[in-house]
């Protein structure tokens, strides 16, 4: 099976992500917080000081190939040897997906063809409908194929920190979504997701150029916003240990909605005015 067929693949930590979460989860187990002020720090935070072997790949992360079944795939001739170590359960998160609906005059698809994003099942955990995060032993496997140097022992923090990293983008997202209409039909949904933490947004650039730390990871998140796609990117930070009990785990996230449609311009303009 091919890297671009294995539900999997699509979404491993990479090198630059996985350093600056252990980075912080090193020096203390503690809560994911996210800066109110959404600035980035002076470049002078502390790096990341676990150097591992850094993949050539651009590896990015994307919906368009996750498995949504809440079972892990069977191991693989990579995972054999953590397959005592590693965890195969997977968290169903708070965030609802999005599903693509057919008009009703439509027949349904072929039993035979994959679902939109190329999924390999009919979308969303059944009961919730919502999201599903990817196993330890998932996320484990992706890196293997995306030849990092994962270890082991190291997938017990990062899957936790992923989810709760991207709970807490879920939760900026609604605070943004809210008064915007979404409550006509539940609230906003996650259609799907990309990202690149080499790609710096233009925002992430120029504070760079200023002397601030570049943000270790960057997503584009797709919102349907009752059938209404709102577009947002999201530029992930590391932050300082400010040496306060429950705080040594410090990340910030950087949430907005694009510049590339007007609906992303009238909220910038409306939340820069306090509206």
């Amino acid at each position: 099976m091919s890297s671009n067929d294995d539900p999997a693949a699509g979404c491993p930590v990479d090198h630059k992500t996985r350093e600056a979460w252990l980075a912080q989860a090193r020096a203390q187990n503690s809560n994911v917080t996210s800066n109110p002020h959404n600035s980035p720090i002076p470049a002078a935070a502390p790096a990341p000081s676990h150097p591992q072997t850094q993949s050539p790949v651009q590896a990015s992360c994307d919906s368009s190939s996750l498995d949504q079944s809440t079972a892990s795939p069977a191991p693989t001739s990579t995972s054999i040897l953590s397959q005592l170590h590693l965890g195969t359960d997977r968290e169903v998160s708070t965030i609802p997906r999005a599903l693509p609906s057919l008009p009703p005059t439509a027949s349904p698809p072929p039993t035979n063809t994959r679902p939109a994003n190329s999924e390999r099942d009919t979308g969303a955990d059944k009961k919730t409908g919502n999201w599903i995060y990817p196993s330890e032993q998932m996320f484990f496997d992706a890196m293997r194929r995306k030849a990092y140097d994962p270890s082991a022992p190291d997938m017990r923090t990062i899957v936790p920190i992923h989810n709760a990293v991207n709970e807490r983008a879920w939760h900026e997202i609604k605070g943004w979504e809210a008064g915007h209409g979404s409550e006509a039909c539940g609230g906003p949904k996650l259609a799907s997701f990309s990202g690149l933490s080499t790609s710096l947004t233009p925002r992430a650039r120029w504070k760079s150029l200023m002397g601030y730390q570049a943000p270790f990871d960057r997503h584009d998140w797709i919102v349907d916003r009752c059938g209404t796609k709102v577009e947002y990117v999201i530029d992930f930070y590391a932050g300082r240990d400010e040496k306060k009990e429950g705080k040594a785990l410090n990340f910030y996230l950087d949430v907005r909605p694009k510049l590339n449609s007007f609906e992303g311009v009238k909220m910038r303009f409306l939340k820069f005015w306090g509206f």
